[in-house]
């Protein structure tokens, strides 16, 4: 019997949409909020910022814990969008969504997700990122206005959804799709398997 089977997966993160993408890869999967700060300094690169983050969530899921030894592999993750070389994360207000909408309307810009994997036994890590272009549609200030009043852009970096309402504002992208939506799967998948667990078979 492979002893793999039995490790399971422990999202640091309370987001339905990384929830979701987890779950697609039929691996026992539980759910612990890191509950990490999310700041960084000033001058980051994005690479820099998203694997810091991603690496802090895990890393404050492993404290949690410390009384709690398991064979788990516990997976953080953190999304950006990068256009004109500024970060924009979640939007504080409903004007702040039109703000960074505005400014992605009609042009490409950057997605960056970073990803950590942490060994709930070894405390071995490994971290990673990837990066995809997307194109947005040009948007009048209304469409921008009707989408930011549908709530969805008021937790997503960048104020869209690509894989809701804001599939609609979004003329194409070039890379993975699943790391706009917020954990690149078969990035994730590669590192999980370099830590012992391989989502095909260990499925």
């Amino acid at each position: 019997m492979n002893e793999k089977r039995n490790r399971r997966i422990i999202l640091a993160s309370t987001s339905p949409r990384r929830q979701e993408l987890i779950a697609s890869l039929r691996i026992p999967f539980e759910i612990m909020p890191s509950e990490a700060d999310e700041d960084t300094p000033h001058g980051w690169s994005p690479e820099r910022i998203v694997e810091s983050l991603a690496l802090r969530k895990a890393e404050a899921v492993l404290r949690k814990l410390t009384d709690d030894p398991g064979d788990g592999i516990i997976v953080g993750s953190d999304t950006i969008v990068v256009v004109d070389d500024l970060v924009l994360g979640k939007p504080e207000d409903h004007a702040d969504a039109a703000r960074m909408l505005s400014m992605l309307q009609g042009r490409a810009h950057l997605v960056y997700t970073g990803v950590a994997c942490v060994d709930q036994e070894s405390g071995r890590t490994k971290v990673a990122h990837r990066v995809t272009t997307v194109k947005m549609k040009s948007l009048s200030d209304d469409a921008i206005a009707a989408y930011v009043k549908s709530g969805e852009p008021a937790d997503k970096a960048g104020s869209y959804a690509i894989q809701g309402l804001g599939a609609t504002i979004v003329e194409g992208i070039e890379g993975d799709y699943f790391n706009v939506v917020g954990l690149p799967l078969s990035l994730l998948s590669d590192m999980l398997s370099e830590m012992g667990m391989d989502v095909l078979t260990d499925s």
